[in-house]
């Protein structure tokens, strides 16, 4: 491991923030031509995985879900609606709240997304342990930083 305070330790290569934002890119590239087959963006897929698990949350939930706020998923879920894949409707108790409901297209995406993770799987080169270690150390390091802020 560098010493932190070195010269070597502001190097791009040797930073984690690179490596993970590099590594992000090149998941979302892997993802590009499986969600062009089913019309999607690599956001608007987060967004159905999302409602895949819990049809009918508020636009509240899912940028809880997304960890993002509710105006930046905003224009995502105009657009997944325009496409057909999902309804919002405001809420009849109370009008700011906005649910979020997969339309009978939207839930035939799924059935087409399936094959997806063995995909990536298989793109990736490691074994499903492996991946499956890798998020866990992602997902406690996410975990640590949103506490950290």
């Amino acid at each position: 491991m560098l010493d932190p305070n070195s010269c070597d330790a502001l190097q791009l290569d040797n930073q984690l923030c690179f490596a993970l934002h590099s590594t992000s890119l090149q998941m979302t590239k892997a993802y590009k031509p499986l969600l062009q087959s089913i019309g999607l963006t690599y956001p608007q897929y987060l967004a159905m995985l999302v409602l895949w698990e819990q049809d009918g949350i508020t636009v509240s939930e899912m940028s809880q879900r997304l960890l993002t706020d509710p105006g930046s998923v905003t224009p995502l879920l105009k657009r997944l609606e325009a496409e057909g894949v999902l309804q919002r409707t405001r809420s009849k108790e109370d009008e700011r709240v906005v649910q979020l409901r997969l339309t009978d297209k939207g839930r035939a995406l799924q059935d087409q997304a399936r094959r997806f993770p063995s995909c990536i799987l298989q793109a990736s080169g490691h074994s499903l342990e492996q991946l499956g270690q890798i998020k866990d150390q992602l997902t406690a390091l996410r975990d640590q930083l949103q506490r950290h802020s």
